[in-house]
């Protein structure tokens, strides 16, 4: 054994079709691509979701939805929530004490009708009041 006489396996490597070569070859001509239309042409590649001249898929559909990037803050009515209302000072570390947040919320609201009447217990940039 030797890197001389090394060999690939049995069938595991063919001769690559050589188009365009005589018509004895069996791939003359044509070269295998029929005759005329688009997709005998050099060059042609076909465009993703391409229905053959139909409108396609993509564009028959209604055009749906949008993302906003701006992040919502967390809604909490202090009428429902008395904790918050007692509080001596209002931060997103305290309401996260009184009231159990999911670790992503990092804007608080409070809505309600005594919502504003906390506006200056509040000191963190993170916790807003409704505004009317």
């Amino acid at each position: 054994m030797g890197l001389h006489n090394l060999q690939p396996a049995p069938g595991s490597t063919k001769n690559r079709k050589r188009v365009g070569r005589g018509q004895g070859s069996g791939t003359g001509k044509t070269a295998g691509r029929g005759n005329k239309g688009q997709k005998s042409r050099t060059g042609y590649s076909r465009k993703r979701g391409f229905e053959g001249g139909q409108m396609p898929l993509y564009k028959r559909l209604p055009k749906v939805g949008f993302t906003s990037k701006v992040e919502k803050p967390y809604v909490i009515n202090v009428e429902k929530i008395k904790a918050i209302a007692e509080l001596s000072e209002i931060t997103l570390e305290s309401i996260k004490s009184v009231h159990k947040l999911q670790k992503t919320v990092t804007r608080v609201k409070l809505i309600g009708a005594s919502a504003k009447d906390l506006a200056a217990k509040i000191k963190d940039e993170a916790v807003t009041t409704s505004g009317k």
